[in-house]
């Protein structure tokens, strides 16, 4: 297992990464038992939403789907923790380097689209970063922009989902600079993250090199999954730590054994609540390229 001198274990090892992928990694969800999430209307004198972009607002749409508020989440640092060259090799990370008591959730793919989701998000302004796969997503692309217009960022998750290692060099490049192309003309900004599924692959020199020609400048991984009812966790204790980057998908009753997108996305908030900590905006604790 690789480590960075962020004194976290920051990548994957081969073994991680096959493990990670047969439990969660853009496959059909397996979720195991959990205790149903806290329920709970807000408390009153609530304190009033911050100004901080990354900040989750407390108030009565947390009541309406049945959650207890998070805690605001911090204004972002100035000095963000993740800087990003213009060129050269792309970092890959797993969580932020930061002590605020945060977690950011991304949300993969693209296949559910179910309206009640944009819906709860325009309640509870929760900060989510979108890695989505464009023949997934271009039957709807309109959908996700609600949730961009909320300040959410969409990001790179190839073409058509392969296992990138699977696929000769030519094809992988191919596979992160279409969707590139196809994300940025449809959402106007090109995506400065990408994700390869499964995370497979994202320590190869050959997709690193992929990535560098196609825009994208990080490969971004995760530290916890989202499946029906509960997360699974890389660590040993199974809790939350200041900068983990969890991963959902945008799944539905088919996928999640009956249940919604928005049921499974409050059982994340849920378990996240019941740790104490906040949600905050990926792309706040990140740098971009200048120059």
């Amino acid at each position: 297992m690789q480590t960075h001198g962020w004194g976290r274990t920051r990548t994957y090892g081969a073994g991680a990464l096959a493990l990670m992928a047969a439990l969660t990694g853009c496959s059909s969800a397996s979720g195991t038992p959990a205790a149903p999430p806290v329920k709970s209307s807000a408390p009153p004198g609530a304190p009033a939403a911050s100004s901080s972009a990354s900040a989750a607002p407390q108030g009565t749409g947390w009541a309406k789907w049945g959650l207890q508020p998070l805690p605001q989440a911090p204004a972002a640092p100035a000095d963000k923790p993740i800087k990003l060259a213009r060129t050269g090799t792309v970092p890959v990370f797993s969580e932020v380097p930061t002590k605020d008591k945060v977690v950011f959730i991304t949300i993969d793919d693209g296949a559910e689209k179910d309206p009640k989701f944009v819906e709860m998000m325009n309640d509870l302004k929760v900060p989510i970063s979108m890695f989505l796969t464009r023949d997934i997503v271009k039957d709807d692309y309109g959908y996700f922009k609600p949730l961009q217009a909320l300040g959410n960022h969409i990001q790179n998750h190839t073409v058509d989902h392969p296992v990138m290692s699977k696929i000769p060099a030519e094809r992988q490049k191919t596979e992160v600079c279409d969707d590139q192309a196809a994300l940025t003309q449809q959402y106007g900004k090109a995506p400065l993250l990408f994700r390869p599924p499964y995370g497979d692959g994202a320590h190869t020199p050959t997709l690193n090199t992929s990535v560098q020609q196609c825009g994208p400048r990080a490969i971004v991984l995760w530290r916890e999954s989202m499946q029906i009812h509960d997360m699974q966790y890389q660590a040993a204790d199974k809790k939350l730590r200041p900068g983990d980057i969890i991963l959902a998908h945008f799944r539905g009753p088919k996928d999640l054994k009956g249940e919604t997108m928005t049921q499974m996305f409050g059982e994340l908030l849920s378990r996240i609540q019941e740790q104490g900590f906040a949600v905050a905006r990926l792309e706040d604790y990140i740098q971009a390229p200048t120059g």
